[in-house]
């Protein structure tokens, strides 16, 4: 038995980088689709995103920390808290946030999604063709927020964050839109980076394949060029809040 699986992160409504990855991931021969959060916000086309997610053939997806504050209302916790007095600029980041998280809601409210990302899970668990124990989870295990697996954590704090405890020989996370593949005794984490927003000077879509049989399995990280002054011009046809926000992180390093 075979399996070739595209594993990617962080799509943020970004459906241009999308359709890329999937395009790629097509191309070479995949035939499962394992997303890991942060799916529709921070992106000018929520609802078409999480449809061709939906529409995708064998997936497994799970839900990141910006997919639950569009359903809650919540906002991040480095955005300052509104029971303490705010200085005009944080009260100003407040009110862009709390305006994007609730533009994104009421598009995939009416197109008809918004039930199937509330059902999302926090994670899944697969096991490959060789006994290989697959976690595929957002930020770190249980967990869809806070600091996530990052390059300049020590292998204790890695430890600490559940990746040794967690049943798990292979662990996919996304979140800091950073790529990291990091080995701590005998559990290997690979950080996805992002589909729509990498934290690094590489501005093109990251994807991961996944090839595994009876024998083992290989882990290839792609990228994939998309029109990313398309994605910024749709920002302002939508009317997105922040968008002068988002096209800064868009065209970080472009421009």
């Amino acid at each position: 038995m075979r399996m070739r699986a595209a594993v990617f992160s962080d799509v943020h409504g970004n459906l241009a980088a999308l359709d890329a990855v999937l395009a790629d991931a097509m191309g070479v021969g995949a035939e499962e689709f394992w997303v890991v959060g942060d799916l529709v916000a921070h992106g000018p086309h929520p609802a078409t995103t999480a449809r061709r997610l939906i529409d995708l053939p064998r997936s497994r997806v799970v839900r990141g920390n910006t997919d639950r504050y569009v359903l809650t209302g919540d906002l991040p916790s480095m955005i300052p808290s509104i029971d303490r007095a705010l200085s005009t600029a944080e009260l100003q980041v407040r009110i862009e946030a709390a305006m994007a998280f609730a533009w994104t809601r009421g598009a995939i409210t009416a197109a008809g999604v918004y039930d199937w990302l509330a059902a999302l899970p926090i994670e899944h668990r697969v096991t490959l063709p060789d006994g290989t124990r697959v976690l595929l989870v957002h930020a770190a295990p249980g967990h869809d927020d806070g600091p996530g697996v990052q390059a300049a954590m020590s292998d204790q704090q890695l430890r600490d964050a559940g990746l040794t405890d967690a049943g798990a020989d292979l662990i996919f996370v996304g979140h800091t839109h950073l790529p990291l593949d990091r080995t701590v005794g005998d559990v290997r984490v690979v950080n996805l980076g992002s589909v729509s927003v990498p934290a690094t000077a590489e501005r093109r879509a990251m994807w991961t394949l996944l090839v595994a049989d009876e024998t083992g399995y290989t882990v290839e990280q792609r990228f994939v060029p998309y029109d990313i002054d398309a994605v910024t011009s749709a920002l302002d046809q939508v009317h997105y809040p922040s968008a002068d926000w988002l096209k800064a992180k868009l065209l970080r390093h472009i421009r």
